[in-house]
This record gives C-alpha cells, sequence and structure tokens, in this order.
C-alpha cells in the first residue's frame, strides 16, 4: 500500500470514518486496479469500500476533497511582469490548475498535492523527478532557486510534497507545531541555497535579483504554512474532541462537570457499541469433529442410511443474566447513573438486565429503565429510592425477597456502592446466599482501597462473599467490568 493511501486512511480515521484492517487492503487492491489517473473514479471507488453509513460518505467526501487537492500555489500574483523573473513572485504561489492538468496524466504524483508527503508511494518518482530540468530526484537547494526563477507551479506542488513527505509531516498533532514544520520543509526544498543565492547576488551589486528572491522566499513560505495549516486540519480533525473524551473516559465520574454531561453519555454509547461488536455471536457454536449420530441417522432415513448430511454437535451459549444493585444515595448515584446506562445500551447481548435501586430501602427499576429515557428514568429512581440514610442490610432483605428465587448458575450479581452502612448491619449472611447461587457476585466500589474499611465502610465483612471486588470510578473502569462479564458469558 503506497503512502499515499496510508496516509488518507489515517485522515478518515481523524474524521471518523472507521476503516478496519480489512477494509485498508480492500483500499489498496481498489487503488491498484483504477490507479490515481481518474480523480472521480478513484472517489467513487474508494468511497464504496471505506464508507458504510450516511454519515461516513459525508465525511469521507469531506476529507477527500481536502486531501486531494490542489490549490497551493493557485491565482497568486507574479512579483513582478516579466518572464525571467515571473517565478520570484509566482513561484511559489503560482497557478494549480497546471498542476491539476498535470496530475490527470501523472497519476499519483499530482495526487498528492495536497495528499501530501504521501508521496512516497507510487507517486514518488514523478514528485521527485519533475524538481528539475536535469532529472535530479529532489530538490536540491540549487534547485529551489530554478524553481522559483522558472516559475513552473506543477514542479514547485510536487516539490513541496516531497518536502513534506520528507519533514513527516503526517505526524503533526499540535497547532504551535505550525512553524517547526514549515521551517523543516522549506529545509527540505532548499532554504539554505536560496538564501547563499541571494546573499551572493547581493554582494555583486544585483540588488534587484535579490530582492525578487526574497519576494519569492516569503510568498513561498506562507504557501508552505498554508499548506501546513491544511495538513494539520486534516489529521487532527477531531483531535480536541477525542482528546476530550479520553480524558472523560479516566476521570472519577463523582468529579465530573455538568456541562460535560452530553459528552460523557455519547462516550457510553460509543463504548457500548464497540463492546456489542466484540462480543456479538450467535447463540449457538458448532463443535466440528464431534458428529451428532442420532440426528444424522434420522435425517438420512430417506437415504436408506447413507450419511449424505451429517449434523454436527452443537454446544449453546447463553447469554448471561445480569441484576445490577445500585446504591443510588449521593455520593455514589452519578456511578450508578452511567453503570445503569452502559446495561441499557447493550441489549443486543446483554438482553436480561434486572436493576434494582436503594439508599434506605431497595426496589426494582427494571421496567422504569426499559420504558423510559434514561435521565428521566435515573430522576424517578432518585425521587422513590434514593431518601433517607443507607442501609445495605434492609437493602439485602429487600433484594432477597425480590429476586433471590430467580437467581441461578447463569446469574451475574452487580452491586455498586461504598459499602457504607451508617453503622447498621450490612447482613453478609444474606448476601452469603446470593453468593451461593449465583454464577459471580462483584462488587464495584467507587472510593479507593484505601478507603475501604474506614470509618462506616462494611467492605471487610462482604468482601468475602465476592467473587471480585474492584474500585470503579471512571468509564474505562466501567467498560473492564462489563466486557469482563461478557468474556464470562460462555
Amino acid at each position: 500500500m503506497s503512502d499515499v493511501l496510508g496516509d488518507f486512511i489515517r485522515a478518515l480515521r481523524a474524521s471518523d470514518v472507521r476503516v478496519s484492517t480489512s477494509e485498508t487492503i480492500d483500499a489498496g487492491d481498489v487503488v491498484q486496479l483504477v490507479g490515481y489517473d481518474d480523480r472521480q473514479v478513484l472517489k467513487d471507488a474508494l468511497g464504496q469500500v471505506l464508507a458504510k453509513s450516511e454519515e461516513e460518505k459525508t465525511s469521507f467526501d469531506e476529507t477527500f476533497d481536502r486531501y486531494f487537492a490542489f490549490d497551493q500555489f493557485k491565482n497568486q500574483k507574479a512579483a513582478n511582469g516579466n518572464a525571467e523573473t515571473e517565478a520570484d513572485g509566482g513561484d511559489g504561489e503560482g497557478d494549480a490548475e497546471s498542476g491539476q492538468q498535470e496530475s490527470d496524466q501523472q497519476g499519483q504524483s499530482g495526487q498528492s498535492g495536497e495528499g501530501q508527503q504521501g508521496e512516497g508511494g507510487p507517486s514518488s518518482g514523478g514528485g521527485s523527478g519533475g524538481a528539475t530540468e536535469a532529472g535530479e530526484g529532489a530538490a536540491t537547494e540549487r534547485d529551489l532557486v530554478a524553481l522559483l526563477e522558472r516559475g513552473d507551479q506543477t514542479e514547485l506542488q510536487m516539490a513541496l510534497a516531497e518536502g513534506a513527505r520528507d519533514a513527516q509531516l503526517n505526524n503533526i498533532r499540535l497547532f504551535t507545531q505550525r512553524g517547526l514544520y514549515t521551517r523543516r520543509i522549506m529545509e527540505a526544498m532548499g532554504l539554505d541555497g536560496l538564501n547563499e543565492e541571494i546573499d551572493r547576488r547581493q554582494a555583486s551589486g544585483n540588488e534587484e535579483g535579490a530582492e525578487n528572491l526574497r519576494e519569492a522566499r516569503d510568498g513561498l513560505r506562507e504557501q508552505v504554512r498554508d499548506y501546513v495549516e491544511k495538513q494539520l486540519e486534516i489529521f487532527t480533525a477531531n483531535a480536541g474532541r477525542q482528546l476530550r473524551e479520553e480524558v472523560l473516559s479516566q476521570v472519577r465520574l463523582t468529579n465530573v462537570d455538568r456541562s460535560d454531561i452530553k459528552i460523557i453519555r455519547q462516550l457510553v454509547r460509543k463504548m457500548a457499541k464497540k463492546l456489542v461488536a466484540l462480543h456479538s455471536r450467535r447463540r449457538k457454536v458448532t463443535q466440528r469433529g464431534v458428529l451428532d449420530v442420532r440426528r444424522t441417522i434420522r435425517a438420512n432415513i430417506e437415504f436408506d442410511g447413507l450419511l449424505f448430511h451429517t449434523i454436527w454437535k452443537k454446544k449453546k451459549v447463553d447469554r448471561p443474566k445480569v441484576m445490577a444493585i445500585c446504591d443510588v444515595s449521593g455520593s455514589v448515584a452519578q456511578v450508578s447513573r452511567f453503570l445503569l446506562m452502559f446495561l441499557y445500551s447493550m441489549q443486543e447481548v446483554l438482553p436480561d438486565v434486572r436493576s434494582f435501586a436503594f439508599s434506605g430501602r431497595l426496589g426494582e427499576v427494571t421496567d422504569l429503565f426499559k420504558t423510559e429515557d434514561i435521565e428521566m428514568a435515573m430522576a424517578t429512581a432518585l425521587q422513590e429510592h434514593g431518601g433517607g440514610s443507607t442501609d445495605y442490610g434492609k437493602a439485602f432483605e429487600d433484594f432477597t425477597d425480590l429476586a433471590l428465587d430467580d437467581i441461578d448458575h447463569r446469574t451475574t450479581i452487580l452491586i455498586l456502592g461504598d459499602a457504607r452502612s451508617n453503622y447498621g448491619d450490612p447482613r453478609s449472611d444474606l448476601l452469603h446466599k446470593v453468593h451461593e447461587r449465583a454464577r459471580r457476585v462483584i462488587w464495584l466500589n467507587p472510593e479507593g482501597r484505601s478507603m475501604w474499611n474506614s470509618g462506616d465502610s462494611e467492605m471487610r465483612r462482604l468482601q468475602p462473599y465476592c467473587d471480585k471486588a474492584v474500585t470503579c470510578a471512571s468509564l474505562k473502569e466501567l467498560e473492564r467490568v462489563v466486557s469482563e462479564i461478557l468474556r464470562h458469558a460462555s
């Protein structure tokens, strides 16, 4: 796969277009088949294999148009009128239309004009070969002066792309790196030689020639800077949002600001969707190699016992039953909110979820979360079950009355709470009964381990009847827990 295509796929991913490894291979096959000669054919062909939804198609079109653009040296005025020094002003700022025309003839070399440094693939030969009439491989120090004096926009475009590739512009990530990469590209194009030529002309008394080259250099620098800014936009299209999401996924949910709640909800849905895609599978998995003799004979009766159709034994894969017991008192309510959102966003792989909320007395809120919006359901749950002081003993009594008989070997019990029972009896004996019946009991405590067993915390008495007790205060930790439940589904 060429560098051009590789960088284009990176740009797509930066624009939230999901591209898998297999789709990348398909895109490489498409490029080999249709080439870079016809821009529209290339766009349509790649769009068929890389964009899956209407939203992704829109992002694909926008990214393609920005990546494969030809406006670096477009419609710029020459520094002076005569043909000999025309390049001094128009050199770095000329007309990209000729570059686009040549791209139709040379294919890849022109296509990566804005498409970049990625020219190193099939286009590297064309990009470097056009830099000088002598056919040298790259833009040397002397070449840049010649390019500016000739004012050939196509050659300047290719020299810029070659310089960007040498400077590894596709690694740009921060707005503050613009000056750094602008300087690197100028140096790769031959800035030192250009400066030496300006000094030489000035020393020899050719003030006009030196001034023309200065103007051309300044114009070229502006064009390179514009190019760098466009690459920054392409490769970091959603970098700010992605960084914000990464931070919010790791921050303690109790510290999340109200202004970030909307982003958190979107992040929960995105994480849940990823887990669904990862863990979705058929309810039955064929065990090849184990023949189901009775069913095979029955299926072949009409053939006088000749085994035309073989039937293999199958193992039924049960989805886990999940019961979530959530402390909705003030200190834990925020974490409970997002755990329940996580669970109810995964109905495809966790279809059998029952939820219970408590502060003082416990009540089932399964139907509430299935029929109401998560925010409305949480507000109602807080109103109905969030009042009073926290009492884990009474909560476990209510839970065993409501659901003990429904717990079996497929049931995973999730308990989310800080285990602070206001010095009341936490009824660890009831948790012991639940543990004996359930497949697993997992305790998620939003507090750090150093806080367990301090003050009125009863983790010391309750933890022995849990298969796992972990700190869980961020979205990343919630995701890890839910993913583990799914991995133990078989």
